[in-house]
């Protein structure tokens, strides 16, 4: 529950431990700190296990690709990412510049563990157009004005988590922290607004079930 709690939702270490303390549990904010670094990456590993698989079975799979501005100790760092057609976040890299280099870099890891799209929509940064020449997929790449809405909006959870943190310290944590927080964050993002609320519930009930699960075992 705490490590849900922690990475779910905008909440800080310290709103993390009064909740608990609500329900009769008596922590410390760094138990809730040690909880995550330990077992955050374990659940959101097998998370990511599971859905691998059957993501790579859409025929018209598009991966949206976009980078946002990250400030650690005063420098501008890039977070690049992945999302898919339906809103999964694929992949998150953090890299200390937004040349072809670290776009290439990018590319081949979320085509390693994800396989290869069917198109490509990014913004007009030459450094996407450089890489995708060299992996040969230059053809694919789509841009426009419009076409990348899916990935900006889905900026929106991290951005408010960034806020809740006050912002990151180091360039591992920030690496370390945006990879658990997309596995947790596809596992439980329901998409309410597209769906009925029979069909909401139900999915968010199957979701929190196989949470505990993943917990248990």
């Amino acid at each position: 529950m705490a490590v849900m709690m922690y990475i779910r939702f905008p909440l800080s270490l310290r709103n993390v431990e009064d909740l608990l303390h609500e329900r009769g549990i008596d922590i410390s904010h760094e138990t809730v700190r040690f909880w995550w670094n330990r077992f955050g990456p374990m659940l959101a590993a097998e998370i990511r296990r599971n859905r691998v698989s059957w993501m790579r079975s859409y025929s018209n799979w598009q991966w949206h690709l976009d980078e946002v501005f990250v400030k650690i100790n005063g420098e501008t760092h890039y977070l690049w990412r992945a999302v898919d057609h339906e809103g999964e976040v694929l992949e998150s890299f953090v890299t200390k510049r937004r040349d072809r280099k670290s776009a290439l870099k990018f590319l081949r890891k979320t085509m390693k563990r994800h396989g290869s799209p069917q198109i490509f929509v990014t913004d007009k940064l030459r450094s996407y157009g450089a890489a995708m020449k060299v992996i040969g997929s230059a053809d694919k790449q789509e841009t426009g004005r419009w076409l990348n809405n899916r990935a900006e909006n889905s900026h929106q959870p991290f951005r408010r988590r960034e806020r809740a943190m006050i912002r990151f310290r180091r360039m591992r944590t920030l690496q370390r922290f945006v990879a658990v927080h997309a596995s947790i964050h596809n596992h439980f993002n329901q998409d309410r607004s597209l769906s009925q609320r029979d069909h909401f519930k139900a999915n968010r009930t199957a979701a929190l079930a196989e949470w505990r699960g993943l917990c248990a075992a």
